[in-house]
């Protein structure tokens, strides 16, 4: 057995008594002969991987850093599991601190503003790539790993291998983050309802269209009126057509953000993100760097009809269809209650929630039959009447690792080295098949994926589709994240509590984004603080003026419910896999 004794490192570390330090390569192979199967590196060549960070980790060994990431499976996995071999490996330990999605924007805002080092990495959303491409305030990853921090940075790391890296890629060109965990929010329904003949019938008889994924909100609807007060209740138990949730709290301002707007079709057509309206309603011109505001008045969409159409569907249906109580819910409490396995259906969840879902019968999970086969699957999520072909038609998150300038470069580093360990190729498979957040295409493409693809609901065949791609984060147009996203959950806080109409919570809110945007050009005028990329306001105009221009804001429609649609799961999958 070979082990490596960090002699200085180790030193200082049992003067202040906390014994020697060693970074071990016995322990590698233990961790890869168990922990970290299945892999797509034979055995050697994760051997060879882990010997490199062994070499690299030396400069750090016995150093103690902190990283924070949101409460998932996966990073529960990275904080109670990898950190453990991380630590026996190379001899850095790592506290990773699992916080609220809130919370940790929060606190990468907190550092960002006051230079202080809360923590050596964030695994912060890839939502913030405008912020971070603008501010300058995090290491720029492509110009460490080409400069100072080519010692710390894998030979195996493999970026084209990365799903997501163009979601973390700013418009300079330059990589910011590295993706760690990504899922996109899809359409979820139990299959086996769905298939049920006399469901079939009824429905068809009522609605005139066959049961089945819907396409558009349309035939969301007819199915969460169908099941809520047609079939009322399965096996004696009440169920509901749909989920969703409504507390005041920051996550209720993701639920919008992460693209519902453009889902009724509030924005510009364009992938990744619409131009020059995006998902928020914030207008930025092709070419340009500089968002001219998010009200209808100054060319954006945030308070247009289609982003009012968006909001008002989404109080009534969360009060019409839902269980009762899920209007008090957070993101955090409507995983359990669907679980439950009292709803059909809903628009909005997020492939995070899989693990979960797959769970057995036995940890009360009530949508797995008796073998663990999932009674659900997922598609697509529908559109509004708003949306056209081309646009955006759902989000993705990308959490991914980022690290601050205001964080000494060596805490940086090891943090890095941690970083890169987590999502190595070593690892990964195992990972993702604890979190099922996938990352890699080696790793979705995996046998063992293969394997399992029938016991995960539709997940497999998704990530393996090209189509996964039309699913993406914020993009560019939101010019800085943490200051615009804590407006949101306010005023649809409104809606929720009756206090405010859709219409006036929604002009209301793209009033504040416009005041709080304008502060921000007020700093990059006069400082520079966005690089000159800080918005550039238009003057505000009659609606009019934009309503009767092509593209959005689009004027209001005089039959917001078409004719319902729906598609047959088995031929979406296929189309799927055909591709």
């Amino acid at each position: 057995m070979r082990k490596h004794l960090l002699s200085a490192v180790a030193a200082a570390a049992v003067i202040a008594g906390h014994g020697p330090v060693w970074a071990d390569e016995a322990a590698a192979q233990r961790w890869v002969d168990d922990e970290f199967q299945p892999s797509t590196l034979s055995k050697d060549e994760q051997m060879a991987e882990m010997q490199w960070f062994i070499k690299a980790a030396e400069p750090y060994a016995g150093m103690e850093i902190n990283v924070l990431s949101e409460g998932i499976p996966t990073h529960s996995y990275e904080s109670e599991v990898l950190t453990k071999a991380f630590e026996e490996i190379t001899g850095i330990k790592v506290n990773h601190q699992i916080l609220g999605e809130g919370e940790v924007v929060q606190a990468v805002q907190t550092q960002m503003q006051t230079g202080r080092n809360l923590y050596d990495g964030y695994v912060n959303d890839s939502d913030l790539i405008g912020t971070h491409s603008r501010l300058q305030l995090a290491y720029p990853l492509s110009d460490m790993m080409a400069g100072d921090w080519a010692a710390t940075t894998s030979p195996t790391l493999d970026l084209d291998d990365f799903m997501g890296i163009q979601f973390t890629t700013g418009p300079d060109g330059k990589l910011y983050q590295l993706p760690d965990q990504q899922f996109a929010n899809l359409y979820w329904f139990r299959k086996d309802w769905f298939d049920d003949e006399a469901n079939k019938a009824a429905f068809k008889e009522k609605y005139g269209y066959d049961l089945g994924v819907p396409v558009n909100w349309s035939a969301y609807e007819d199915i969460a009126e169908f099941f809520t007060n047609d079939v009322k209740e399965v096996d004696g138990v009440a169920i509901y057509g749909h989920m969703d949730y409504g507390k005041r709290a920051p996550d209720l301002g993701w639920r919008m953000t992460d693209a519902w707007l453009s889902m009724a079709g509030a924005g510009d057509k364009g992938e990744p993100n619409g131009v020059p309206v995006d998902e928020w309603g914030i207008r930025m011109e092709a070419g340009t760097c500089n968002p001219v505001g998010a009200s209808v008045s100054r060319g954006g969409a945030a308070n247009g009809p289609a982003a009012v159409y968006a909001i008002r569907k989404w109080d009534e249906w969360l009060r019409a269809y839902a269980p009762p109580g899920a209007a008090s819910y957070d993101f955090y409490q409507s995983l359990p209650a669907l679980s439950q396995g009292n709803v059909a259906q809903q628009i909005f969840w997020y492939t995070a929630f899989t693990a979960d879902m797959v769970k057995p019968k036995s940890e009360g999970n009530n949508t797995v039959d008796d073998e663990g086969n999932p009674l659900w699957r997922m598609a697509p999520s529908p559109h509004g009447p708003y949306w056209e072909e081309g646009q955006k038609v759902g989000y993705q998150d990308v959490g991914s690792w980022t690290f601050l300038k205001s964080t000494p470069s060596d805490r940086a580093q090891a943090a890095w080295l941690y970083a890169q360990f987590v999502t190595s190729k070593t690892v990964d498979v195992k990972k993702s098949h604890v979190g099922l957040t996938f990352i890699r295409d080696s790793s979705v493409n995996h046998e063992s994926f293969t394997e399992r693809a029938p016991k995960l609901g539709g997940l497999v065949e998704f990530y393996r589709s090209p189509d996964r791609v039309a699913w993406s984060p914020t993009g560019i147009n939101v010019p800085d994240y943490p200051k615009l996203a804590q407006i949101w959950w306010q005023q649809i806080g409104d809606v929720n509590s009756g206090a405010f109409t859709p219409q006036e919570a929604m002009d209301r809110l793209a009033e504040e984004m416009d005041i709080t945007m304008a502060r921000m050009q007020a700093a990059d005028e006069s400082a520079g603080v966005y690089g000159g990329c800080g918005p550039r306001l238009n003057e505000p105009q009659d609606p009019a003026f934009w309503l009767e221009k092509p593209g959005a804001p689009k004027a209001k429609l005089e039959n917001e419910k078409p004719q319902g649609q729906t598609v047959n799961y088995e031929e979406l999958v296929a189309r799927w896999q055909s591709q």
